[in-house]
């Protein structure tokens, strides 16, 4: 892969295709390597995002025009 950056929802897509590939179980073990490697960069950029997005998030203020903490909660 390159370091090109992806938009969040071209390596969410891309990220998907990866794992159906490696959930058919018929790859050979060098392939399904790059794909798991190529999975993590595609992760990494994705977890980038987030987290500049929730930084940002946490600067949005109020009505009262003070800082207010913004968490995104994680679905379990």
């Amino acid at each position: 892969m390159t370091k090109e950056e992806n938009t969040f929802e071209e390596a969410m897509k891309k990220l998907e295709e990866i794992v159906e590939k490696l959930e058919e179980g018929d790859v050979p073990l060098e392939k399904a390597i790059n794909y798991y490697q190529e999975g993590m960069t595609l992760t990494k950029q994705c977890n980038d995002k987030l987290k500049n997005v929730q930084d940002k998030m946490t600067q949005i203020m109020n009505e009262q025009g003070e800082l207010e903490q913004f968490e995104i909660q994680e679905e379990e």
